[in-house]
């Protein structure tokens, strides 16, 4: 067991120093700022780490590099659409309710939907779609379920499923008995 951990290792150690520099300027060049390419390279390596079998076998190391840098750079976006959404729906209150919301629950809010972001990437990528159509996008579940091939009645699983996991993953949501 050792010999294997130093051997895994050792080949982290070496996808690391042969790829990283390029990693980060192709990152570079797609997010044009070093300081998140920075970011992004560093959690693609993480993600590479945390899933220890996936390097048996990597016949093309700059392509598996691409599509997991790629994946971080898609559940980024996601995250900023989920926050774009709130502070969207945090201006339309703003703009109805006489007072602003301190920064104490700006920041509780935030770290919510954090922690709804995270539930949301260890979902099956139909039932996390479904969630983000639905709730995200305000598609009816009529529309989604034509759009994901599967009856209505799946989509509502999905959707039951998705509340379900995050109100167990999600400190904020089980609080609040949502």
């Amino acid at each position: 067991m050792r010999a294997n951990e130093s051997s895994l290792q050792q080949r982290v150690a070496t996808l690391y120093t042969d790829h990283h520099g390029w990693l980060q300027a192709w990152l570079r060049r797609k997010l044009g700022d070093a300081h998140h390419a920075a970011d992004m390279a560093h959690d693609t390596f993480v993600r590479i780490m945390a899933s220890r079998d996936v390097l048996l076998g990597i016949q093309e190391p700059r392509a598996y590099l691409v599509t997991t840098a790629r994946r971080l750079l898609v559940d980024r976006s996601r995250r900023q659409l989920i926050e774009q959404a709130y502070v969207a729906e945090l201006t339309s209150l703003a703009q109805t309710l006489p007072g602003y919301p301190s920064p104490d629950e700006i920041l509780m809010a935030v770290q919510a939907l954090e922690q709804i972001s995270t539930a949301l990437d260890t979902l099956p990528a139909k039932v996390r779609e479904a969630f983000l159509r639905h709730y995200l996008q305000e598609q009816s579940q009529a529309d989604i379920a034509i759009a994901q091939g599967v009856s209505k009645r799946m989509v509502q699983k999905y959707l039951v499923q998705a509340l379900l996991h995050c109100r167990r993953h999600c400190p904020a949501m089980a609080a609040q008995g949502a």
